[in-house]
């Protein structure tokens, strides 16, 4: 490989601007980006629903909650429960970077189910809801990780490689902009879509979880494994391993949706 026939990450400051103690880094400007896409497209299809525009803002705002305190748990106990042994301050030093997607999913979840009773609606019923919500965000996250220069790929000699900062001065598939395409963009689309129109209850939010598990474990291909963890047996990934549950669950939640749809149809004719 020869270095300068490749792209060479430019240097870009992870803070965009300080106000005294103040920083505002170009992450938390994606997470924001998220929300607020989040919220727009929220709006667009609350008069399909028996919702109020409070309980969808009180939805939105604890699911990203949710997430920040899922996401910040599930790194540390997937990734560092190593270093929390150590140190267990360590959970609240988020300013040292360290998010789980997995684990931000954990906490959506449960914040969904809280909600889900408070508006006296179904779980899954506000999951099919949220779903083609949150492709967006996570599509912003990963910009906010190429911008950072982290996560990044494995080596390669593609032409569109790149030497990112202290990851070894070799080429790297840009796998955060892998991520952003196919987490982001190709899933937003897809579950658009097909939310579109009437779908049994919970076929929505199986086929998020099919997508991203899909998805996210085919990337985990072209990503570079946690240096502390590397990979496990078949040479898959700690984030794969992650997926495998995702897959077979959002499999078995469309196969049931469509089932007991059809089972209602059947008895509506009997």
């Amino acid at each position: 490989m020869v270095e300068s026939s490749y792209l060479v990450f430019p240097s870009i400051d992870p803070v965009i601007f300080s106000i005294g103690p103040l920083s505002v880094r170009w992450y938390g400007v994606m997470y924001l980006v998220g929300f607020v896409a989040a919220y727009l497209l929220a709006q667009k299809r609350l008069s399909q629903t028996k919702w109020t525009r409070d309980q969808l803002s009180d939805l939105l705002f604890w699911s990203f909650v949710g997430v920040i305190i899922g996401g910040r748990v599930g790194y540390v106990f997937f990734y560092q429960f190593s270093m929390f042994l150590d140190n267990p301050l360590y959970l609240f030093k988020i300013w040292a970077g360290g998010m789980s997607f997995h684990g931000g999913l954990l906490g959506v979840l449960a914040a969904l189910l809280w909600q889900a009773k408070r508006m006296k609606s179904t779980f899954l019923q506000v999951g099919d809801f949220v779903a083609p919500l949150v492709p967006i965000g996570l599509g912003a996250g990963r910009i906010g990780n190429f911008l950072n220069a982290e996560l990044w790929g494995r080596t390669t000699d593609v032409p569109w490689a790149i030497i990112f900062p202290n990851a070894g001065n070799v080429p790297r598939h840009p796998s955060q902009l892998y991520e952003f395409a196919l987490e982001g963009v190709v899933l937003f689309v897809i579950l658009w879509l097909y939310s579109a129109k009437p779908r049994p209850t919970g076929a929505v939010s199986g086929l998020f979880l099919l997508g991203y598990g899909s998805f996210r474990f085919i990337v985990e291909y072209f990503r570079q494994p946690d240096a502390h963890i590397g990979l496990y047996s078949m040479g898959l990934s700690q984030g794969q391993l992650l997926c495998l549950p995702m897959i077979i669950l959002g499999l078995g939640l469309i196969f049931w949706a469509y089932k007991r749809s059809s089972k209602h149809v059947e008895n509506s004719k009997i």
